[in-house]
Order: C-alpha cells, then structure tokens, then sequence
C-alpha cells in the first residue's frame, strides 16, 4: 500500500487525497505535524530534504512534489482519468490548475506565512489580509475563466472531475480559513458545492483526517 505523507490542513496534501480518492487507490496516511515544524526534523528531511510535504510513498517510489505526483499518477493509473482525452482539453485543465498552484497557494503557503509573522513582525490582521488580497487576485480570474466556459459543466472543466478541482478545492478550503468573502465567486462556490457531494471530495476534506484538530 502507498503511503502519503502529509498534513490535514495542507493544500498540496488535501489535493493529492483527493486524486488518490478519485482513483479508487488505498494508501496510508502518515502525518507530518507542520504545527510542531515536524518537516523539519532530521528524521522527514532524510525522505523529503526540501521539508515539504506531501511525499507519496511506493513500494520503489519516493515521490514529491504535488504537481509531479498527480502527474505521476495520471500516468501510473490511467483508468480513472483526471486529465481530457483532447490536447485543448489537457492544456486547459493544466492552466486553470496553474492559475492556483503556481499563482494563489504558493504566497499564501505556511513558510510564507511563517516568515511573515516570525521575520517581519507581521501581525495576524495583516498576516489575512495578505492571504485575501491574494487569494481574490487569483479567484477573480479564475471566476471569469469558469463563467467563459459555457460548454462547462458542473466541474472546473466538463462533467467530471480533473486536476483542476483537485486544486480548486483545497484553495476554497483556504479561501474560508482566511475569511475571504466568496460572493462574487458563484461558479466557484458551486463547484465546491457539487463536489463536497462525491465520496472522495468528502473523504479528503482535512476535516476529515485522522490529524485534524
């Protein structure tokens, strides 16, 4: 069995649960407690030197970095695909994933965050503002993208799940710990909405992880 080394209230680990879900895969939980800097320790940074999680763990395989493991898996397990059959497809999918991996979550991830509040002195009222000013840069566009689309269904693209849900809603998540007003975003809201309906969005919520607190 895989084991997924990572933290509940981790974007990067909340999305590669929930493509393992979507894929019907069994794997293991380890938790890094990144509350108690547990990424830190001599004992993960020998798995993962970066002190990041999530790692996904193989019989063979030490893998990181979450856009590589989804690919990785999309890959190893074709099945239950995450990606379109079309070319245009695949790179729509992909950019609408980027607009939130590449361009939301990794100024508002905990080391930022962490070295806003430690370094700079930053107090917690401006630590969230930063995180909505950023967070509503990124939703703004993205809402107009998703409202674009008029061949989209109930996803961020088509009628069935993709990477690019695995990565819009761990970002809602965040979006809601920070208090980010979510009205002027419907066609992301009803995208949560329609997939907090399936089994393996509400399996992977962190809520629902054997670390939450």
């Amino acid at each position: 069995m895989m084991k997924l080394y990572g933290y509940f209230r981790s974007g990067t680990s909340h999305r590669v649960r929930i493509a393992l879900n979507l894929k019907g895969l069994d794997y293991e939980t380890v938790v890094v407690n990144l509350s108690q800097d547990e990424q830190l320790e001599a004992e993960f940074k020998a798995i993962n030197p970066q002190g990041l999680v999530p790692v996904l763990q193989t019989d063979d395989l030490q893998l990181f970095q979450s856009p590589a493991i989804l690919e990785w898996l999309e890959e190893t397990y074709p099945d239950t695909p995450l990606l379109p059959n079309d070319s245009a497809g695949r790179m729509c999918v992909r950019a609408l994933s980027a607009m939130i991996g590449c361009d939301i979550h990794p100024i508002n991830n905990r080391r930022i965050l962490q070295y806003l509040r430690n370094e700079l002195s930053v107090d917690e009222e401006e630590v969230k503002k930063w995180c909505q000013r950023w967070i509503n840069d990124g939703f703004t566009a993205l809402e107009k993208r998703l409202a674009a689309d008029k061949q989209r269904g109930n996803f961020c693209y088509g009628d069935s799940p993709t990477l690019a849900d695995c990565y819009l809603i761990p970002q809602i998540y965040s979006a809601h710990r920070f208090k980010v007003d979510m009205s002027a975003y419907p066609n992301i809201e009803a995208i949560d909405k329609h997939c907090h309906t399936l089994q393996a969005f509400i399996d992977a919520d962190p809520s629902n992880q054997k670390d939450a607190f």
